[in-house]
């Protein structure tokens, strides 16, 4: 029995690993967002402050590892064997769920998913502990620590909202202080600025967030404590003295060493706080290994854990190798990276750019309410001091061939300070936080503050604030739910069980962070790469890729309608959805090609190429998203589907597409002419035409109702409807390969739309 005790120590251990590289992959890059945004230094720069930043973070999250022990149930009431099936079955929970929600792209949290773990996996043990015993399931109060358990959810609900209208508060009188041309008034007060924010780095990481560390003896506590004020105040007059002294003396950029300063307390509190969200459980199982081990006992089901409930320092070796793997994450994922794109996209000031987030009903009813009640102050505000504020606000216009950072360094330096304030004082009190969206909430209410949620971005960013809190319920729920079933299971089947447990859960983990690959990385432009034969080489490989993932999908719509299967037609609709959502996404790309940046009159044309051939691909695909629509209301309403050669003039029409993708394939690279193109494209239509004629030329004898005749003629527009634009979209790259080819001395004609044949009207 104690060897398998050990069999899952080592799981535990292993599934700690993976879950601090997928949760700092996911999580941590977070607080690089505001010195990445700003452009203050390089990103290698960024990234070694934020690992030291992290390393010794971790050394100092000593005292947030009790939570993981007493923070929600009492151990004394459980016994060693109801604890290690607690600690078990939360990480196989935690596992599976994290990795459930990341593969459906819905928004979730690593500390809401570890608390309510917890709760369901104690509440799963305690009613299983009752049911056994004959007791009735009213008692079940008294397992669980309901005060540090309501404090810790009241933390996180609480944050959230804190850390928004303290972001909009602070970001806004800031402003009004700098204004977004700072540069003079920086000049006289910068020093005291900038000897401000390092004092309050100190006071809240060290005075504060140490108190739980690991190494941190009576004495030292003792000695902070007494002198707190006389410290801070020391720092804060001496770091004004030199920051100011080095801007006179030797140009010292004040802002990229409070920006850095800031990155490195970000990750130092983000480490503190988060690092038990990871690593808390096994610890907990490990201490709770050593006190049974201890005891001598030879009875796990009888021994009663009375020990977990006094504190037990954490090993610090195994807080810094740790931080080790979250520092090895940081420099080796690449996924990291792509994180990035949320945060800096929804606190950007640039506007009118594609958004992470669609627009909802609550974002439109805030917003609009906002507008108004944004009217109404300003009429009560004297018309002086309203221009004088809008004169604070008036951004920085770069000049013309720059492209601008996302945010400034003001905010950039709020985004990081008052972030790194806020968690370290949670970790003070050993509360856990959504470290991520407390990030996330301070860079919304900055960027609120700084007005850069216009009438382009406002509804979608509200929109995305209420995705992603929702997100936070769903999986509270889901992993109460999810816990309490593993911990009976784990109880009920025993090592078999447990087993089983650990191959699904390295199944998963190795499927989902292991094997799956990135397309979108491969496929995506090179956004500074916007020369035209960049920009052919792009094309080249979506035009024959899009077409054919459009007959694909056609295909599967026309199978899911004749087949009268409406869950098939919604997964084809669903798929088609998808589909117009990427092609707009790389239609959009346009807009990010340097527009603005002097290119020559042929790289010019390439991309307005580019431009066209994706609105053709687009409109395309518009019309199979409504006809994939209207197919499956037909079905869902219990019309008649078509039978016979009806059904079978349908599979011919999408065969005539699917006979033409080696064409467009070749055609989409070739500089020869695409005469013998057209033509096959011209017989597509004349095939068209005579099964349109064949169909409805005699409706009476295939049974066909006049909703009958809509669809079908829906579905040969779709045919009529990729032929025409894709002819168009060959004609255009055509002319681009031979723009970039190198015997061609002279810019081709642009060509126009009346190259393509028309398709015959219905």
């Amino acid at each position: 029995m104690t060897t398998f005790f050990l069999v899952i120590l080592g799981f535990l251990a292993l599934l700690a690993v993976i879950d601090l590289f997928v949760g700092v992959s996911n999580d941590a890059v977070n607080f690089l967002n505001a010195a990445i945004g700003c452009r203050i230094a390089s990103f290698k720069v960024v990234l070694a402050v934020a690992a030291a930043g992290v390393l010794l973070g971790a050394s100092f999250s000593g005292g947030m590892m009790e939570i993981a022990k007493t923070g929600v149930f009492h151990p004394q009431f459980f016994t060693f064997t109801d604890v290690m099936a607690i600690y078990f079955g939360v990480m196989v929970t935690d596992v599976l769920l994290l990795n459930f929600f990341n593969s459906l792209g819905l928004p979730t949290s690593t500390t809401v998913s570890i608390v309510f773990e917890l709760l369901g996996a104690a509440a799963g043990a305690a009613a299983n502990r009752l049911i056994a015993n004959g007791a009735s399931l009213a008692g079940l109060g008294g397992y669980i620590n309901s005060s540090k358990a309501f404090a810790m959810i009241s933390a996180i609900l609480c944050s959230v909202v804190i850390a928004f209208i303290g972001g909009v508060l602070v970001q806004y009188v800031t402003r009004l202080i700098f204004s977004f041309h700072y540069e003079k008034v920086f000049k006289k007060i910068g020093g005291i600025y900038g000897g401000f924010a390092i004092a309050m780095i100190f006071y809240f990481l060290v005075m504060k967030g140490a108190k739980g560390a690991s190494f941190m003896t009576p004495e030292l506590k003792a000695f902070f404590a007494a002198y707190t004020w006389q410290i801070t105040g020391a720092i804060f007059v001496v770091m004004s003295v030199l920051l100011h002294l080095g801007m006179k003396l030797c140009n010292l950029n004040v802002f990229k060493i409070i920006i850095l300063a800031g990155t490195f307390a970000l990750a130092f509190a983000f480490a503190g706080n988060d690092l038990v969200n990871f690593v808390g459980v096994p610890i907990a199982a490990l201490d709770s290994y050593n006190i049974f081990v201890a005891s001598g006992s030879f009875n796990p089901s009888g021994f009663i854990m009375w020990d977990l409930a006094n504190p037990i320092p954490p090993n610090t070796i195994f807080l810094l190798l740790s931080g080790l793997v979250m520092v090895i994450t940081l420099y080796t994922s690449k996924s990291a990276r792509k994180v990035l794109e949320t945060s800096v996209n929804l606190s950007s000031s640039r506007s009118g750019e594609r958004e992470q987030f669609g627009a909802s009903l609550p974002g439109r009813l805030i917003v609009r309410g906002s507008m108004v009640l944004g009217r109404a102050v300003s009429k009560c505000i004297p018309a002086p001091v309203h221009k004088a504020i809008d004169q604070r606000f008036e951004p920085v216009i770069p000049p013309i061939g720059t492209e601008p950072p996302p945010f400034d360094a003001v905010r950039a330096s709020i985004n990081l300070l008052l972030t790194a304030i806020l968690i370290s004082m949670a970790t003070s009190l050993k509360l856990p936080l959504l470290t991520t969206y407390v990030s996330f909430m301070v860079a919304m209410g900055s960027s609120f503050a700084d007005r850069a949620w216009d009438r382009e971005t406002a509804v979608y960013r509200v929109s995305g604030v209420f995705a992603v809190v929702s997100g936070w319920f769903i999986t509270a729920f889901s992993a109460f739910v999810a816990a309490a079933f593993a911990v009976t299971l784990v109880i009920w089947g025993g090592e078999v069980a447990s087993v089983i447990m650990m191959a699904i859960a390295l199944y998963v983990i190795i499927k989902t962070n292991f094997l799956k690959k990135d397309k979108e990385a491969d496929e995506r432009l090179e956004l500074s790469k916007t020369d035209r034969f960049s920009v052919r080489d792009l094309l080249g490989k979506s035009v024959a890729k899009n077409y054919r993932i459009s007959t694909t999908l056609f295909q599967s719509v026309i199978r899911g309608f004749l087949a009268d299967d409406e869950k098939a037609l919604r997964k084809a609709s669903n798929n088609v959805n998808d589909f117009f959502d990427n092609v707009s996404a790389d239609r959009s790309l346009y807009y990010e090609m340097g527009l603005h940046i002097a290119s020559s009159h042929e790289d010019n044309d390439a991309k307005f190429f580019y431009f066209r051939s994706f609105s053709s691909m687009r409109e395309a695909c518009r019309t199979l998203q409504r006809t994939a629509e209207q197919a499956e209301e037909h079905v869902a309403n219990r019309h008649r589907v078509f039978k016979d050669e009806v059904g079978k003039s349908l599979n011919d029409v999408a065969g005539i597409l699917v006979n033409l993708e080696k064409d467009i394939e070749s055609y989409s690279v070739s500089t020869g002419d695409t005469a013998a193109f057209q033509a096959k494209i011209r017989n597509g239509y004349e095939m068209l035409d005579k099964y349109q004629e064949f169909v409805l030329s005699d409706i009476g004898r295939y049974g066909l109702s006049l909703r009958g005749c809509e669809l079908y003629m829906s579905f040969l527009q779709v045919a009529r409807d990729l032929l025409n634009r894709y002819s168009t979209v060959i004609l255009l790259q055509t002319h681009l390969n031979k723009m970039c080819s190198e015997e061609v001395k002279n810019r081709p004609a642009v060509p126009t739309p009346d190259a393509a044949p028309a398709p015959k009207a219905a």
